[in-house]
C-alpha cells in the first residue's frame, strides 16, 4: 500500500513540460474562483481568455493584470453570446487550438424547501449551472480537440449529497454525470476531463445577503396554507441555519479550489475528481458514500423541522 501511494504521488506531481503560451478559456471571471484562477494562470505565462458576465467585472480584472490577458463578455444562457465567445477564442488561438476550458460560471439561488419553489426558480439555476455549461462545452469541443486540451468542470459536494431544495443540487449532480460521460467520449481524442468538487467557500455565489434576500422573496409569496404548514418560527430558524453555514462553515481561502483547477490544467496526468476543502475531503464526500439513513439523520439534526404541520393535522382531526 505504501509503495502504491508513493507511485501515485510521484505520478500525480508530474507536470506538462511547457505551459507558456497555452490558451485557457475560463467562464465566470467577474469574481471568486474564476477571477483568482485567471490572475494566477496569467502570471504563469498562460494565454488567458477570461469570460465575464459584466463590463464591470471585465474592467476590474483587466485593472489587476496586464494587457496580455484578454476578456470577453459571456452570458452562458444566451446562444448568441456563446457563439460570439467561440468566435473570439478561435481567432485568438488560431491553429494551436485550446489547451483548457474551465466551466466555472454558476449561481446558487433560488434555493430553499422544494414546495417554496416554482419551475421558473429551477430554470434560473439549471440554465446557468447545467444547460449553459453543456452548451459552452459542446461549442468549444472542436478547439479543444485541435489542442488536445483539458476540460475542468466545477461541480460541488452538493452534487454528490443533496441537502437543499432547488436547482443547485440538481445542476451539480448533472455536471457530475455529464462530465463522466464526456470524459469517456473524449479520451479517444486526447481531451481530458476533470471535475472540481468544492466544499463551502465564501464567494459571490454564497453571498449571505443574496441568499437571505431571495429566501424572503420565496417566503413572502407562499400560499397561506403552505406558510401555516411550516409555521412562522421555521423561517427564522432556516435563516439562522443559512447564516451558520455561510459564516462558520464557509472557508475564505478560495485558493484551495483554484489549486485543484491549476493542477487539472498543468498535470501530466490530471485527476478525474478533486475534492476541494477540508470539509469536502473529510465530511461531505465521505458522507455521500454512507448509507442514506446516516446522511438523513445527520442532516435532520441540522435543518429545522416544520411545526405548523402538527397544528394542521390536529385541526383536520377536529374537523373530522
Amino acid at each position: 500500500v505504501v509503495f502504491l501511494f508513493i507511485c501515485w504521488t510521484i505520478r500525480d506531481n508530474l507536470k506538462i513540460r511547457d505551459t507558456r503560451g497555452k490558451s485557457v478559456f475560463i467562464t465566470g471571471c467577474d469574481s471568486g474562483f474564476g477571477n483568482l484562477l485567471a490572475q494566477r494562470l496569467h502570471r504563469k505565462g498562460f494565454d488567458v481568455i477570461a469570460a465575464c458576465l459584466t463590463e464591470e467585472g471585465s474592467d476590474n480584472l483587466k485593472a489587476c493584470t496586464s494587457p496580455a490577458l484578454k476578456t470577453v463578455l459571456l452570458n452562458v444562457t444566451n446562444h448568441n453570446s456563446i457563439d460570439n465567445a467561440v468566435t473570439f477564442v478561435a481567432e485568438a488561438t488560431g491553429s494551436k487550438g485550446l489547451h483548457g476550458l474551465v466551466n466555472n460560471a454558476g449561481r446558487a439561488t433560488p434555493i430553499g424547501p422544494t414546495d417554496w419553489l416554482d419551475m421558473e426558480d429551477f430554470h434560473r439555476v439549471l440554465d446557468v449551472n447545467l444547460i449553459g455549461l453543456i452548451e459552452v462545452t459542446i461549442k468549444f469541443l472542436p478547439l479543444l480537440k485541435k489542442g488536445r486540451g483539458r476540460i475542468v468542470n466545477v461541480a460541488s459536494v452538493m452534487g454528490r449529497l443533496a441537502f437543499g431544495g432547488g436547482g443547485y443540487c440538481l445542476s451539480k449532480c448533472g455536471v457530475e454525470s455529464f462530465s463522466d460521460s464526456l470524459r469517456r467520449d473524449m479520451q479517444h481524442f486526447g481531451v481530458k476531463v476533470s471535475i472540481i468538487e468544492p466544499g463551502f467557500f465564501k464567494t459571490g455565489v454564497t453571498s449571505l445577503e443574496l441568499i437571505e434576500k431571495d429566501l424572503h422573496r420565496l417566503w413572502n409569496r407562499l400560499a397561506p396554507e403552505v406558510r401555516y404548514a411550516y409555521g412562522d418560527k421555521y423561517f427564522d430558524k432556516y435563516i439562522k441555519v443559512q447564516r451558520f453555514s455561510m459564516k462558520t462553515l464557509c472557508s475564505s481561502d478560495i485558493s484551495k479550489v483554484t489549486n485543484c483547477m491549476e493542477h487539472a490544467l498543468t498535470a501530466k496526468y490530471p485527476r478525474t475528481r478533486y475534492g476541494a476543502g477540508w470539509d469536502a475531503k473529510f465530511f461531505w464526500l465521505p458522507l455521500s458514500y454512507a448509507p442514506a439513513i446516516v446522511a438523513d439523520v445527520m442532516l435532520k439534526m441540522v435543518l429545522p423541522r416544520p411545526l405548523g404541520f402538527k397544528k394542521a393535522a390536529a385541526k383536520n382531526q377536529v374537523d373530522v
